[in-house]
């Protein structure tokens, strides 16, 4: 699947460009909620989108709970995913640190980690993939990546919306409807829906 950076420097973005359903999401490497959305919830099902080219997916990868919990992991593994976009192995690394995702109190997301996770990406190590985890080539990248997801939030939120977050066609999935994200049958039921019924989902008010 296509992959690049956006213009506004901070948004990945995968899948075709001319597709329909947009969904942005806001996640943190380290957040347990974020891989159980990538694992088992609604992630297995936009992918199955992505791949039919009706969905495009936009990624905003924030580092807080680095600063909530403590450690380094969160803003090492969005570099890394940072290099990975710069070898077009994004979607393929970004899958794989979330199946193999440490602890969120453990900080697990070492470089020695994230390199042995690499090699489970075909093609993705190379000097200059592993120079620029090593070094935190991108960190200028993650402090803006961190800065939009806070943006993100507005005045009511200047932490950030929460992770993970949906933004689905520019409207927003409020996190007391959580359990759209978490659970397979009805993320699929909702992306569906709104590519059936866009005017729908546009009118709808939570």
């Amino acid at each position: 699947m296509p992959e690049w950076l956006g213009a506004d420097g901070t948004t990945i973005t995968v899948g075709d460009p001319d597709a329909p359903v947009r969904v942005h999401l806001y996640e943190d490497p380290r957040c347990p909620y974020c891989e159980e959305f990538k694992t088992t919830g609604g992630g297995p099902q936009l992918r199955e989108a992505l791949l039919d080219r009706w969905t495009i997916a936009e990624y905003t990868l924030a580092s807080f709970l680095d600063d909530r919990v403590g450690g380094t992991g969160s803003k090492k593994a969005v570099n890394a995913l940072r290099a990975a976009l710069e070898e077009g192995k994004f979607v393929e690394y970004h899958e794989v640190l979330y199946a193999n995702q440490p602890e969120e109190s453990v900080d697990g997301y070492t470089d020695a980690y994230l390199l042995e996770l690499a090699s489970k990406v075909e093609g993705l190590r190379s000097p200059r993939f592993d120079a620029a985890v090593r070094s935190m080539k991108y960190r200028a990248f993650v402090t803006a990546s961190e800065k939009a997801y806070e943006k993100a939030g507005g005045a009511k939120e200047p932490e950030g919306p929460g992770t993970p977050t949906a933004v689905i066609n520019d409207k927003r999935v409020p996190l007391e409807y959580g359990a759209l994200l978490m659970e397979s049958d009805a993320f699929a039921e909702l992306l569906q829906g709104i590519y059936d019924r866009p005017g729908e989902w546009e009118d709808t008010t939570f």
